[in-house]
């Protein structure tokens, strides 16, 4: 019965990774790919001396943390207002909602051509209207611009997860607290904080998978430009494989890539299960 599922994995996932492993200790280049060579653990540690490397690992972790910090935060005080009634509460629900269903590229280009060209883009005739001068975001500040896109994106699944979370709070808990004398600061560090842990930790860490690879963002923005200032791993991996023909380094750097992800997933996830208590 298992046999058509295990198929399917061993076709779609195990079998790129065992080539990934494969080409990883070979010298291939897709310009002379009839004269691949054995090289042991070289790619590797050519990795280890890629400056180039070395800062995509740094922008990947600033992009991950930053962008979960930015949408639990935003998420939290969105899904407190959505939770009372407010005016207009169905529209702005939409809104929020929004983004989270719009593919990642066309979300991307939407942010670069239509909102933030310094020639025609909305933020620029606004800007021109107050007699000031745009400014091409892109090339000033690269990372910002894409951490801005991407929190856009999954600060709407943040709030969904939290507000759901925050309708399912049993209210008699808190009426309760008050007639104790608790204040609403109290009731929010002792009752409701408490409560949304475990949301708070499907949110870090669904955000904390997808985050590490996120690509058509940058691809189609910065090209992980000006220079590597906004290469993470999945864009310096591509640049190596596609761009510069270095099928050898690009599987090393993809390996690295997926061991790294496990192993800060597999810590945060026995951390964070202790902290709340699952």
């Amino acid at each position: 019965m298992l046999a058509p599922a295990m198929a399917f994995l061993g076709i779609f996932s195990f079998l790129p990774l065992a080539f990934t492993l494969i080409f990883s200790v070979l010298r291939y280049r897709l310009l002379i790919p009839h004269i691949p060579s054995f090289c042991n653990l070289q790619n590797f540690f050519r990795l280890f001396t890629d400056s180039q490397f070395l800062e995509s690992v740094g922008n990947t972790a600033e992009i991950v943390f930053v962008v979960i910090l930015l949408s639990l935060v935003g998420g939290l005080a969105l899904a407190f207002m959505l939770n009372h009634e407010i005016a207009g509460k169905r529209l702005v629900r939409m809104l929020v909602i929004s983004p989270f269903f719009i593919i990642p590229t066309v979300g991307a280009l939407i942010w670069k051509n239509l909102l933030l060209d310094p020639a025609g883009g909305v933020f620029s005739i606004i800007l021109k209207q107050f007699g000031l001068s745009p400014v091409d975001t892109f090339a000033v500040m690269p990372m910002a611009m894409i951490i801005l896109i991407v929190v856009w994106q999954w600060l709407p699944f943040a709030t969904l997860i939290l507000l759901t979370s925050l309708q399912s709070l049993d209210t008699d808990q808190l009426e309760a607290a008050g007639l104790d004398g608790a204040k609403g600061f109290d009731c929010l560090l002792h009752i409701t904080l408490p409560h949304l842990m475990r949301p708070i930790t499907i949110v870090i860490l669904m955000e904390l998978l997808y985050l590490m690879a996120i690509f058509a963002e940058i691809l189609v923005t910065t090209a992980g430009g000006p220079g590597s200032a906004t290469t993470n791993l999945t864009y310096y991996i591509y640049s190596k494989a596609l761009l510069e023909f270095n099928v050898g380094t690009a599987a090393a750097a993809g390996l690295l890539a997926v061991v790294l992800a496990n192993g800060i997933t597999f810590v945060m996830t026995k951390h964070i299960k202790r902290s709340v208590g699952l």
